[in-house]
């Protein structure tokens, strides 16, 4: 049904049952090696001829999306560009020399992509681009809410060269036929966009599950006293109520500085902004708040009606047309730091104002969230905007604009906390295809630096325990300095553009904890270095102690896996990740529980992808223009003042 109507049918579709799961899924499995087996060029080749095809089919993709999401025009035609650049930026993802330095690829085999509805084209899209990039096959379980928008991507996919047996679609019956689906020991991995309990659905059907989902966020906005009025009313009502609140990046929340959020002109400003905003359905090309998917679920009901102690409303939203999906702006006062609206994602077009005493409160608030999708400041306080950056606890950080976008390569998307599930490379970000698959090693990598005076005294300390594994040791260390030097403790901004800065930069792990049951002393030792590398404090756990681990200079405990499962509930909060080889489904179901996210890859000597185990990635864009006039990024202004 068309949100915009819901009381016209649309359209109809049927789902398989669990005979027409089990031959998509054996076809899927036979017809992997093969394609495996084309060269990473002609892989390439097929996917830039996916993104000519989605160019020359853009009216048709923008109608489904519109009509199976309610989406205003602008933003579906968003969309199928971001589809575009997804196909161009993954064809060329496997080019880079530095991933195969001494190190070969093997695809994960069989990935199943389960796709949102609210973006119902560029996410699947992009899911199953890179994945099939990779080498392995893809079975594209659409949305129940969106099969039509997926449907037409897939017959593109299709048209541009890209074998049906290779890329299904299936949708799924019942609950029962998706859960044989993604549990199937045949699937290899399941790439998620969804809620943070939808994917711990998934671990509880298979815990041992590789899972690649991004989840839920609480997103919010910090204004300080020292922001532009007027472009913080602009871009947070922009970052609140875009597709109807219905963005996983959209702010939810307004952390405002007392002295902005005590001020009777700058709400009435926000509030006037807001209901100047055309409310209507997707057919209308004046609409901009547009229907959400269905009828308000229970969270989202009581945040458009309900108000909790101390709250108030400045909007108040009501319904439009007499269509259940149809909903004007509605904006909360008096929102408390606990209370049950700042804790939960509603997913409409609602928005909830926080007063803060000042920045380092906001920040506080801010972060005080399970979920680290999205966040963002306003302010022309050069120092302000430099504290924030290394403050804030999100995967995506905005400054002096809205806090939705994710353009690829320019913001790639993926959050931190319960944002996300699995080793967390962003996608459209240069890590995101190397993650569907597995790596080896043929030989010792050749791109090496000297290493840091830091690190030398472990090298020094495993050499010894180790020497006859010295020549590897040093090898090792040498390419984790390399790549720290060049790539990960500097940030990039490869777009370049003018008038906005987008720095891709790595944020290194505090503590990461692994469990070595499994692992040579060459693998121990090369973790070790890559979290020294790193700056990361490392602990381990051991079944039982040898020359090396005694010779080690950080925390070892000693334990079975019974000890460490018993403890994990009360010590995981203290790490980042947990490294572990070939965990049993005790182990995981621990970890998963625990929310411990769990890297099982080989250590390797490469660093270059060694050292992403002990990283977490981070996009940070900042506008720096102003009524048209170019001004200096924050970290620019205060470079000049230190030197």
């Amino acid at each position: 049904r068309d949100p915009s109507c819901p009381e016209n049918e649309a359209y109809r579709f049927s789902g398989t049952d669990a005979d027409g799961i089990e031959r998509a899924l054996q076809c899927a499995v036979d017809a992997q090696p093969a394609w495996e087996a084309r060269s990473i060029d002609e892989r390439s080749m097929i996917l830039k001829q996916v993104a000519v095809e989605l160019a020359n089919a853009r009216g048709q993709c923008i109608a489904a999306t519109m009509l199976d999401g309610g989406k205003a025009a602008p933003e579906a035609d968003g969309e199928v560009s971001e589809a575009i650049d997804f196909a161009n930026y993954y064809a060329d993802s496997m080019s880079n020399p530095a991933f195969f330095d001494g190190t070969r690829s093997k695809a994960l085999g069989t990935i199943v992509v389960t796709p949102p509805w609210n973006f119902p084209f560029a996410i699947p899209c992009g899911s199953v681009l890179a994945a099939l990039m990779a080498g392995n096959t893809v079975i594209l379980k659409p949305a129940s809410e969106a099969v039509l928008t997926s449907w037409e991507m897939v017959k593109l996919l299709w048209k541009a060269g890209i074998p049906k047996e290779v890329l299904q679609f299936v949708m799924c019956a019942d609950r029962s036929a998706g859960q044989q689906l993604i549990s199937d020991d045949r699937t290899s991995g399941v790439i998620l966009t969804g809620g943070y309990a939808t994917a711990r659905m998934f671990q509880d059907w298979k815990p041992e599950m590789r899972l690649f989902a991004e989840t839920s966020g609480k997103n919010s906005l910090v204004i300080t006293s020292a922001a532009d009025p007027d472009q913080a009313v602009k871009d947070l009502v922009k970052s609140a109520f875009g597709h109807a609140g219905q963005k996983c990046s959209a702010a939810s929340l307004a952390i405002i500085e007392g002295d902005l959020y005590d001020d009777p002109s700058f709400m009435r400003q926000l509030r006037d902004a807001a209901a100047s905003l055309k409310v209507g359905p997707s057919s209308d090309p004046a609409s901009i708040v547009t229907p959400v998917i269905h009828k308000p679920d229970a969270d989202l009901e009581r945040g458009l009606t309900t108000l909790d102690d101390g709250e108030t409303w400045l909007l108040e939203p009501a319904m439009i047309d007499n269509n259940p999906c149809l909903w004007s702006p509605g904006i909360k006062l008096g929102v408390a730091p606990d209370s049950w609206y700042r804790h939960t994602e509603c997913f409409g077009p609602v928005l909830g104002l926080v007063r803060a005493n000042d920045l380092d409160h906001a920040i506080r608030i801010q972060n005080g969230s399970d979920f680290g999708l999205t966040g963002g400041i306003h302010t022309l306080d050069a120092r302000e905007i430099a504290i924030w950056r290394e403050r804030v606890e999100v995967g995506n950080a905005y400054i002096n604009r809205s806090t939705t976008g994710a353009i690829v390569q320019r913001q790639p998307f993926g959050g931190w906390k319960k944002s996300c599930f699995g080793p967390a490379a962003k996608a459209g970000g240069p890590n995101y295809v190397a993650l569907m698959a597995t790596w080896s090693e043929d030989d010792l990598p050749k791109e090496t630096e000297s290493v840091s005076t830091t690190v030398e005294p472990l090298l020094d300390c495993v050499s010894k325990s180790l020497p006859e594994q010295v020549a590897a040791l040093q090898a090792s260390a040498g390419s984790y300095a390399r790549w720290w030097k060049d790539e990960f403790s500097i940030e990039h901004d490869p777009s370049q553009l003018h008038g906005e800065s987008n720095h891709f930069r790595y944020r290194a792990h505090g503590r990461i904890l692994l469990r070595a049951s499994g692992m040579s002393d060459l693998q121990l030792a090369q973790v070790c270095l890559a979290a020294a590398t790193c700056g990361t404090e490392i602990d381990i756990s051991v079944e039982q102690q040898n020359d090396l681990t005694k010779a080690l200079p950080c925390p070892v405990i000693e334990e079975s896996q019974e000890t460490l499962i018993a403890r994990l509930p009360a010590c995981a909060s203290n790490y980042g990740i947990l490294r572990v080889l070939s965990p049993d489904t005790e182990l995981q179901r621990a970890a998963n529980d625990a929310f411990l996210q769990t890297i099982t890859a080989t250590p390797l000597a490469n660093g270059r992808l060694e050292l992403l185990a002990c990283l977490r990635e981070q996009a940070v864009s900042e506008t720096t223009h102003r009524y048209g006039n170019i001004i200096p990024s924050a970290n620019t202004i205060l470079n000049e003042l230190a030197g």
